[in-house]
Parts: C-alpha cells; structure tokens; sequence
C-alpha cells in the first residue's frame, strides 16, 4: 500500500452547527437557569412555599386576634394611642356663643356641643363620612339638650354631622362641623388583647395590609391561609401524579387485556364529577354546612385526578418497554415492580414534574374555589379561597379586604404556570438534542 503526502493532511474543521448538534444535551437545570421567566418563576414559587410554612414564626401576629379599635383599617404602622374608659358619664357642655363644636374627638367617643336655640324643640343629630355628598347623612339622634355623645362604630376616618334643631326654618338654622377622630383604644380592649399600659398607652402592632371587618390581621390571615392552600396545592398533586405514574406504568409494561381493561378503568374515572363526589365524601364523613371539608376535597381530587398521569406515564411505558436496557433486565430475571421502580419512572421523571408544575396550581385554584362557596375550608380556618369569600363582603367600602387574597392566589397560579411552561421548553430542548 502507497501513502500519499495528501493523505497526512488535517481535516478540515466541522461547521459549528454540527459541533453543536452532536453535543450532548445540556442538562435540565443548565436550560432553566438561561431562562429568564423560569428563575423568575422559581424564586417567585420559594418564596411561597418558605412564607407558608416559615412565616408564621417570623410574624407572629394571631390570625383569629380581633383589633376592634382598627376594623377594616387600611395598612398601618405600629403606634402608639391613649387607652380610655369605656363608658364615661358625660354630662354634657354649656356652649354661650358661636357655632357647633367638638369637645373630643376619638374612635371611642366624639362629644359634641353647640348653643341652645332659641324656641327649638329639640335637635336632630346627623353623621355622614366627608366624602358622601351633600346629603345629611345617618339620623344619630333626636334629642332636647344641646350635646350629643357619638359612639357609633367610629373609625380614624373624616366624619361631617349636622344639627339641626326642630321648628321652623330648621334647615336654614342647621350647624355642620368636620372632624377626623383620634385612634384611641378602649380599657376593656387593651385588656382583652393584653397589652401593657405605660402612662395611660398602649403600642398597637403594624397592620402592612390592614386588618378585615373583624379587626384580624390581613398579612397574618394571608400567610395561614398559604400554609393551607399550599399544603392542599402540594399533597394532593404528588398523591395523584404518584397513584397515576405507578398505575400507568403498570399498564403499559403489562400490556394485552391488563392493559386494556385498567385504561377503561381510567377513562371511566375521567367521567366522574368532581363536585358531586366531593359532596358524597363530605355527606359521608359526617362533615355538616359551616365545618371544614379539607380532607374530603383533598380526597376527591387525590382519586378522581389520576388518570390524567396514568395515560402519560403508558404512553412513555410502551416506547421504553423495549428498549435495550429493559429487555436486558428482563433476561436478568428483573420483576416487573423493579423495571416501574428502577428503569421506567426515572426515565419519565421529566415529564412528571411538568405535569406536576401544572397539578400544583390546578389544585390551588380549585381549593380556592371551594373555599370561596362554601365547601372546602371554612372560617376560622383562613385559606385563600375563605379570604375572598370574606372580602367580597365588603367590596365596594373596603376593597382591600378582597384584592389582597385574590392577589395572592394570582401570583401563586402564575407563577407556577410559568413554571411549567418553562420546564416544558426545556424538556422540548433535550428531546430535540437527543434526538439529533
């Protein structure tokens, strides 16, 4: 045999694109941390999951703790304000001249007093909020002396009252005065909620998403009502997904009439109504109208949510089942419950996990609706759903009673579909790899 000198020559380099083609694939976690929306999503959903079950200890606020001087107050920072009798007898003042006057002002008590008129029969006494209009507003009080002692819910907001005393031309005669009253806190309250008293004060604690129309914390309610919605968003899926990928792996490795007869199983399953079931379970267990439904739902969606899994792990079952490496454990005298368990389930592992990206918000979604009418966790126990069903309420006077957990579970369901999505592109990416 001759040699050429041509023949010792370098190859020429290949093109970059076939470099990369007969790379291996990048590893999944290399191709979510390059996107941007999957870190996103990521941080977004750690932080979840650490306020649910971390933020309880680092804001310690009870969530069922009522502040009945902050009712359905917007956020706040902690202050501090004078704490004062109850029930004070006040007796009234005398008011020579000039026009209607505040003699206090707080959320306990606005005292108010003005000079007799002259042939009144009495004085009707009206409160409006300073934003309502012209109008008189709510009639307080008909009375025959000039004062009037004001304890009617009041709130660190712009009050506007009216007097207007009886007889004739009485509404030409009528004396209007503006105030805001002071924060002040009641002895009995102070007491109740054991706060210390120093020189006649007490320090209320921050509010940074105000309180409810029962004066609870809404950052403290919002945090439990997390932990309840996350634990029923993470157990119930991993429960389903688990059930679904051992049934469907098992189906698909068997095959013949087994795996025949355990999909119609499965199609049947898909069938069944999610609600009404739910409801058989709660008639079952026992459970009335006003208790909380949290096992039953978290069993109705464990059972009639599987089958969904179970076509994806087959479908992936009956690629892999003869494969090389299945076959060769086969021969080894492998059972089938070690080739699920060791070969088939890591090899679909990827695919699980975006199927249960998807599951998790699903599930939080779905709690929060059964919550929200009534059917799945239930006051005292804050979620989100119960939040919002709370909230809506008091709509239209105090929107952030509402907007707050309903932002919550936007962010939660968002995040976690980004998520997927984010996995799904990246499972996209090493099949495409893979398969060049």
């Amino acid at each position: 045999m001759q040699f050429h000198a041509d023949d010792f020559n370098a190859l020429p380099a290949a093109p970059v694109e076939q470099m990369e083609a007969l790379a291996p694939a990048p590893p999944l976690w290399r191709v979510l941390l390059a996107d941007v929306r999957a870190v996103v999503a990521l941080v977004v959903v750690v932080l979840l999951v650490f306020s649910a079950f971390a933020g309880p200890f680092l804001w310690s606020q009870d969530p069922a703790r009522q502040w009945l001087s902050q009712v359905s107050s917007g956020p706040t920072t902690a202050r501090t304000v004078a704490v004062v009798e109850d029930n004070p007898q006040w007796q009234g003042a005398l008011v020579q001249a000039g026009q209607l006057m505040s003699v206090s002002a707080t959320t306990t008590s606005v005292k108010l007093a003005w000079p007799a008129v002259a042939g009144a029969a009495g004085y009707r006494v009206y409160r409006a909020e300073a934003g309502e209009g012209a109008g008189l507003g709510v009639p307080l009080a008909q009375i025959e002396h000039p004062w009037y002692d004001d304890r009617l819910q009041l709130r660190e907001r712009a009050y506007r009252y009216t007097v207007v005393p009886e007889g004739e031309n009485e509404l030409s005669r009528r004396a209007t005065i503006t105030l805001t009253p002071a924060l002040t806190i009641g002895r009995f309250e102070a007491q109740l909620l054991d706060l210390p008293v120093h020189n006649g004060e007490v320090v209320l604690p921050a509010h940074p998403l105000g309180t409810d129309s029962l004066g609870r914390d809404m950052l403290s309610r919002v945090i439990h009502g997390a932990r309840t919605s996350m634990l029923v968003g993470l157990t119930a899926p991993l429960l389903f997904i688990t059930l679904g990928a051992f049934y469907g792996a098992a189906a698909g490795l068997i095959g013949g009439w087994v795996d025949n007869t355990l999909m119609r199983i499965a199609d049947f399953v898909v069938a069944l109504p999610f609600l009404l079931f739910m409801i058989l379970f709660r008639v079952a267990m026992g459970i009335e109208s006003g208790e909380s439904g949290l096992f039953p739902m978290v069993l109705a969606m464990v059972l009639l949510s599987w089958p969904g899994a179970a076509r994806l792990v087959r479908g992936q079952v009956l690629q892999l089942r003869g494969s090389a490496f299945v076959l060769s454990a086969r021969m080894a005298g492998a059972s089938n419950l070690y080739l699920i368990r060791r070969h088939l389930l890591p090899n679909v592992l990827p695919l699980l996990l975006v199927s249960l990206s998807f599951a998790i918000p699903q599930a939080i979604f779905t709690e929060a609706l059964l919550s929200f009418i009534g059917m799945g966790v239930v006051p005292p126990t804050p979620s989100w759903g119960s939040l919002c069903n709370e909230g809506i309420r008091s709509m239209l006077t105090h929107p952030h009673e509402l907007i707050v957990p309903a932002v919550a579970i936007s962010i939660a369901v968002l995040a976690f579909n980004v998520l997927g999505d984010a996995l799904s592109d990246a499972m996209d990416v090493q099949i495409r790899r893979g398969a060049q």
